[in-house]
């Protein structure tokens, strides 16, 4: 099985990635690589499938962008350790001995242990809401508001793009002009604002080495 591959590709616009991620799953062979794309956007509202607009409430001068992926109305922006996983769930499965609809959720809840060890290694506690995939905080002032989002396309061939995106030191004010994953008055946070000083890049790198850990089975 080929190793998984990750890629730091910097700034980049969401549009740009977009484009890049599907055009890398239309590619996809039997035996491409998966791979774990490090981003970070410039301001940028974006719309899952069954998104509806009216939770964008004020947009003003960020973009909206249409996408394929699951889930509600997010913002993505600098400061923001975003994760694009592009991978063969079918290589995956075969791996894992899981028939596909049981590997779907296993996926996002490795995803989500990723985030959740992530923040753990800078002191913060992140929990799991039944039923709303992302990661909230477990305790203190800000018990419950959102710390990361969750998003994925999952193909009939079992190919996946999009990801998870973690908000590390951010200006939060976007998020108040939209319903966050379309939650009214859903709390959005930062780790900076949860008590940790950390840099992008360097929550960026553990991001990866913990997705990577969660994703590559025993033995690979």
């Amino acid at each position: 099985m080929p190793a998984l591959q990750i890629l730091q590709r910097g700034r980049e616009d969401y549009s740009d990635s977009y484009r890049a991620m599907r055009a890398y799953t239309d590619g996809r062979v039997a035996d491409t690589p998966d791979q774990l794309w490090l981003v970070e956007h410039a301001p940028v509202f974006t719309l899952g499938l069954a998104a509806d607009r009216a939770h964008v409430l004020d947009a003003g001068d960020i973009p909206v962008v249409q996408t394929d992926r699951g889930g509600e109305v997010t913002y993505h922006g600098p400061g923001q350790a975003v994760a694009y996983l592009l991978i063969d769930l079918r290589r995956k499965r075969a791996s894992a001995g899981a028939d596909a609809r049981l590997y779907a959720r296993e996926f996002v809840h490795r995803i989500e242990a990723a985030v959740i060890d992530t923040l753990a290694a800078y002191g913060i506690a992140g929990i799991r809401h039944p039923g709303a995939p992302g990661i909230y905080l477990a305790d203190g002032p800000a018990q419950g508001a959102k710390i990361a989002a969750l998003g994925l396309k999952i193909r009939a061939n079992g190919c996946t793009y999009h990801g998870v995106a973690l908000n590390v030191a951010m200006d939060l004010q976007p998020f108040t002009r939209i319903n966050p994953c379309g939650y009214q008055g859903l709390a959005t946070i930062d780790m900076r604002n949860a008590g940790a000083d950390a840099e992008l890049v360097d929550v960026q790198a553990r991001l990866a080495r913990e997705l990577a850990r969660q994703l590559t089975p025993a033995g690979a």
